[in-house]
């Protein structure tokens, strides 16, 4: 007898075979059981699902001798002919392959007008579906909407949204789910053992993980595990087979990285990649790595056997929650860059350095400042110290201190007071003005000239250049300080230059409502002030 590879020979021939689609199997037999058989159906989701097994265990439970039956025998007639591809009332097409409108016209539309010759329906399964052309589908629409009563459909896809919206409304969905590593193990232990294999947990629980929830996946990684030949598959045979690099060696360049040792993170990579591994698997092992890392720290399960788990939480521990994280994302950007490198080996060599020494700089610490209740006629961050905030980044970046904040002034000085108190009003009514007068002061006021002085040569700029700010300033100035001033602007230590226009006196010419709607229009258009 030909060899059968073990995704074909394992197989599901049977409702009960089914692993992790009980969702599925639970609705389907339903559905037989009570006579409620849909004229179409879509199975979606990822591939080694187990969607086109279903689809055939659809089709023997509809077809069965004495049917339609929840569970058909496996010894019937009609199922063995389905099970063997060749019963002729049950036609599978691959639309990859198949995916022109006379391939439709020709396998389904026409055939679908004569009755089935021996089974009671005459099923349709279409593979990928979502491969057919455009209008191979508009071929399908008038026949999948309307069949004749003994035709169904079974449409199989991964990728449901390719699938047009019009074939999706005709049929019921039935998503099927990646199955989880337990099952996945539970799984190939039943495969071994009917093949009188004996295999290491710790080796099945990386063919699981490897699988990536695929049921076909992991048996035809198994398959090609077993091509090993020796009397006990381990761990070890497994990653030299699968090409992957072994835990050991991933948790020890984790380690050196996390530890910012250069020399051991050279040391590793030169012997990880003698052992035939390249640059983007060594990536992608220590990316797996540091999965079952993030797991095992937060307490979930990977579901591994106890020894695994137990290296697990040992690796864990010895990195800490924060590194495990930072890793993660230094690395995922690795892998996003490593496929356009034209040097990866010498590239991953000098990237896992620079995540090393990241390690052993200081963390950055941006101040953010959180506002603190003003005084009384102060404006709100005017002269009020802040509390910083710690916020911690990833990477290491020059730790700037905060500017100090502007000391308070003493509330006896009149002009002081007369200043914060116009700044106070002024930042009531415009945020733009309130950033610029944060951090300004009265430096000396001579007769009626009121020296104002800024941290920013770009604050006293915007200001003295603003001129229907000025007008607004000096009448909040006269109000609190009873005369009209004329401003001059210095900067802290030294005077600002002077505006290429003569600085004259504020006679104010605004008074009353007409001073108001000034004010009102000055300050109700921030952002075009801010522009200037």
């Amino acid at each position: 007898m030909a060899y059968q590879s073990l995704y074909r020979k394992y197989r599901s021939q049977s409702f009960g075979d089914l692993v992790g689609q009980d969702h599925v199997v639970k609705a389907l037999q339903n559905a037989v059981s009570r006579g409620r058989i849909a004229h179409a159906y879509l199975f979606t989701g990822p591939r080694g699902t187990g969607k086109t097994s279903t689809a055939r265990l659809l089709a023997k439970a509809l077809n069965c001798t004495d049917g339609p039956h929840a569970d058909p025998p496996a010894d019937d007639p009609i199922c063995m002919e389905i099970t063997a591809g060749t019963c002729l009332d049950v036609q599978e097409l691959d639309a990859a392959s198949e995916s022109g409108v006379e391939n439709v016209r020709e396998a389904i539309v026409e055939a679908s007008e004569y009755k089935p010759a021996v089974c009671r329906y005459k099923i349709f399964i279409i593979d990928e579906v979502h491969d057919l052309s455009a209008k191979a589908f508009d071929a399908l629409l008038k026949t999948i909407e309307e069949p004749p009563p003994h035709v169904i459909f079974i449409l199989a896809t991964t990728e449901y949204n390719k699938v047009p919206p019009t074939i999706r409304s005709r049929c019921q969905k039935y998503e099927f789910h990646r199955g989880s590593i337990r099952d996945l193990v539970v799984t190939l232990g039943k495969v071994c053992e009917a093949e009188g294999v004996e295999i290491e947990p710790a080796a099945l629980h990386t063919i699981a993980r490897m699988a990536d929830g695929g049921y076909r996946d992991a048996l035809t990684l198994l398959e090609q595990v077993l091509l090993s030949g020796e009397a006990k598959v381990t761990q070890a045979q497994v990653y030299d087979q699968l090409g992957l690099v072994r835990d050991e060696s991933v948790d020890a360049l984790l380690d050196a990285t996390a530890n910012s040792d250069v020399k051991a993170i050279i040391e590793q990579v030169d012997e990880i990649y003698r052992t035939g591994r390249d640059p983007r698997a060594i990536v992608e092992s220590m990316l797996l790595r540091l999965s079952d890392l993030t797991r095992v720290s937060h307490d979930l399960s990977t579901g591994a056997d106890s020894s695994v788990e137990a290296a697990l939480s040992a690796a864990a521990q010895r990195l800490g929650a924060d590194r495990i994280l930072r890793l993660r994302g230094a690395l995922a950007e690795a892998h996003r860059i490593i496929r356009d490198v034209s040097l990866p080996r010498q590239w991953l060599e000098a990237e896992l350095v620079r995540i090393g020494l990241s390690f052993s700089q200081p963390v950055a610490v941006v101040q953010t400042a959180t506002p603190v209740a003003a005084p009384r006629g102060l404006a709100p961050g005017v002269g009020v110290p802040v509390a910083p905030r710690a916020v911690v980044t990833d990477s290491p970046v020059e730790v700037r201190s905060p500017s100090p904040p502007v000391p308070v002034r003493a509330a006896g000085s009149p002009h002081d007071s007369a200043w914060l108190a116009v700044v106070d009003e002024v930042s009531d009514l415009s945020k733009a003005a309130a950033s610029r007068l944060q951090k300004s002061r009265v430096r000396e006021v001579q007769d009626l000239t009121v020296v104002l002085e800024f941290d920013r040569a770009v604050d006293a700029d915007w200001v003295q250049q603003n001129r229907k700010l000025v007008p607004v300033l000096a009448e909040k100035w006269a109000k609190h300080a009873g005369f009209t001033p004329v401003f001059r602007y210095e900067l802290l230590g030294r005077s600002a230059p002077a505006p290429t226009e003569e600085r004259v006196a504020v006679e104010l010419p605004l008074e009353g409502n007409r001073l108001a709607e000034a004010a009102h229009e000055v300050f109700s258009q921030d952002g075009t002030t801010e522009a200037k």
